[in-house]
């Protein structure tokens, strides 16, 4: 059981799901925000129950899974409609992050929130007792986009804009690794910050 949390956060190609590997080949459990948005909203969920009852059955599918295609096109023109979809599912995804993370084996466990920064920082996940940033250079960062996922300059540049700016996800950040390409620099840096959570964990109350 995990007493120490640690939320791991970054921007748009940051290289977050390459620390996490990392962590998780040290044998750290990593709960993933991304992972559970979904699991929340799955048939039998109150969260899906939620979201039918203020967005309409029109969000369903044929076999009553959720139309997530049909709920953006919702939510996307619609700024009063997306925050109240937000105030149906953070709540959510926060509690089934910290219950896996509460439950998870080893001395801590990781909690991986791309948003973090954007969802209220340390004020939204109060039971985080660190946050750790994967930082990236701007220019690399839209490098990796453009390569990844095919997109022109100009739209890569669009979606690094579109999060919090580099200088507030510093600003919450107890750790920082810059990922700014160098595999071993990698390789060290998460083998020393497993080694100083396992510490600050050893001292942490249950």
């Amino acid at each position: 059981m995990s007493g120490f949390i640690i939320g791991l956060t970054g921007g748009v190609a940051a290289g977050k799901t390459e620390v996490t590997r990392r962590f998780q080949a040290l044998g750290v459990h990593v709960a993933d925000a991304d992972v559970t948005a979904r699991r929340v909203v799955e048939p039998g969920q109150p969260a899906l129950s939620r979201i039918v009852a203020r967005f309409g059955p029109g969000v369903l599918l044929p076999d009553g899974t959720l139309d997530r295609r049909k709920l953006r096109e919702l939510v996307f023109a619609d700024a009063d409609a997306r925050r109240a979809l937000e105030a149906i599912t953070h709540p959510a995804i926060r509690a089934a992050l910290e219950a896996e993370c509460r439950t998870a084996p080893g001395p801590y466990a990781i909690a991986a929130v791309p948003l973090l920064t954007e969802a209220g920082g340390r004020a939204a996940y109060p039971w985080v007792d660190r946050i750790l940033l994967v930082d990236t250079p701007v220019e690399l960062q839209r490098e990796r986009l453009m390569r990844r996922d095919g997109v022109s300059r100009e739209l890569a540049e669009r979606m690094i804009a579109a999060q919090a700016p580099r200088e507030a996800r510093m600003a919450i950040a107890d750790d920082v690794i810059v990922n700014d390409g160098h595999p071993d620099h990698l390789e060290t840096a998460v083998a020393a910050l497993d080694a100083k959570y396992r510490a600050l964990a050893a001292c942490h109350p249950l």
